[in-house]
């Protein structure tokens, strides 16, 4: 039996599918809402993430912040109270500092910590395409995690350091951030212009402009209107300010990722913390008068 703590949004479908691979699994979820469709196909329903931890040896969590993760692993009632688990999967984007805090505090309680944040959505989630990163040691990963890592998708070993997957996975994420604010500029450009939004698309999407942003979630999210591509703006925000925050940590300057960082503290101001990132569409949109739509 395997543990999973954290069956939202991200988690649930994750969760899902490693119920579709065969494995048996103990839940816990703060929202008893969220473990009910995997409880009502089989899945245990435990009371705390120490009861989760006590039930399995491997526990794997998908969780919001750094302080939800070093809460539910060190805090009262958490993973580390429990009496069976001997490997920690962390799913969540927490950082390598908050990594490094919470591994090192589960090594004195014999449990083996396993970065592997994921990037991806919630579509990916459910379609098992999730790009899967992870450092831990090299003979846990081949012999206990990458079988079950494999089942959300590829996985990418990363090297057995604490908070090396967590590295990877905020370049990425400030990556995908910034692509979105400098897309949602040219194309507010090219609709003031005159351009159709979709014959725009389809030029840069042929060309070298291209990227995550102009052909994923311009067509799916904002053409549309819909703005639902299903990752809030408070998480985008909080994964580029840990980004930022470890690279001025490193002594490496962020120029350009400060400038992106404070349009997300825009959109969020704007439009809320729930709000989807692709919103960061809408500041460009207001400040040039158009909407790009198709």
């Amino acid at each position: 039996m395997l543990g999973f703590v954290g069956v939202g949004r991200m988690g649930g479908p994750m969760a899902g599918r490693l119920l579709d691979a065969g494995y048996s699994l103990c839940v816990y979820d703060r929202d008893p809402e969220a473990a009910a469709p995997l409880v009502a196909r089989g899945a245990r329903l435990a009371r705390s993430p120490a009861e989760v931890a006590s039930t399995a040896e491997i526990v794997l969590m998908s969780l919001p912040t750094p302080d939800v993760v070093k809460a539910v692993t060190l805090g009262e009632n958490g993973i580390a109270g429990g009496n069976r688990v001997r490997s920690l999967i962390d799913l969540s984007t927490t950082g390598p500092g908050a990594a490094t805090i919470a591994a090192r505090g589960m090594a004195e309680r014999d449990v083996t910590w396993i970065d592997a944040p994921v990037s991806g959505g919630v579509a990916g989630a459910k379609a098992g395409t999730l790009a899967v990163m992870v450092s831990c040691p090299r003979e846990t990963y081949d012999t206990k995690i990458a079988p079950i890592l494999k089942v959300f998708g590829k996985t990418f070993y990363t090297g057995d350091k604490p908070g090396l997957a967590q590295t990877a996975k905020l370049v990425n994420n400030l990556l995908a951030a910034a692509a979105l604010v400098i897309s949602s500029e040219g194309m507010a450009m090219g609709v003031k212009a005159g351009l159709d939004p979709k014959v725009l698309l389809d030029i840069i999407n042929v060309s070298s402009g291209r990227n995550s942003a102009t052909q994923d979630k311009f067509p799916r999210s904002i053409l549309p209107g819909t703005f639902d591509y299903g990752f809030t703006t408070a998480l985008s925000y909080k994964d580029v300010r840990l980004c930022l925050d470890e690279a001025e940590a490193m002594g490496i300057p962020m120029i350009m990722g400060a400038v992106v960082r404070q349009i997300l503290a825009l959109t969020q101001a704007k439009y809320g913390p729930d709000s989807d990132f692709t919103s960061i569409a809408k500041l460009s949109e207001e400040w040039a008068g158009v909407e790009i739509r198709g």
